[in-house]
């Protein structure tokens, strides 16, 4: 029989390893996405020629999805609260 010590303990630790997938989500999806914009405008540059443009553009496009992932995250967050 378990004690009521481990039983805290599990259910802590239950808990503590659910937030910690939920924010290495988060992490993943944002460094997947800025990423894939980055490096899509390098290769564009190098293919096309026009050397920063489309790597400035990848990298504003990269920044902008962050912050909508960002801001989706903190919505929710907020319906969790209330």
């Amino acid at each position: 029989m378990k004690s009521e010590e481990q039983e805290g303990f599990t259910n802590q630790f239950g808990r503590s390893v659910r937030a910690l997938s939920d924010y290495l989500g988060i992490g993943f999806q944002i460094s997947i996405s800025f990423a894939f914009f980055v490096l899509g405008g390098y290769w564009a540059d190098g293919k096309l020629g026009t050397s920063p443009l489309l790597l400035l553009i990848g990298l504003a496009a990269g920044m902008t999805g962050m912050v909508l992932v960002l801001m989706k995250v903190v919505k929710k967050a907020n319906k969790k609260k209330r």
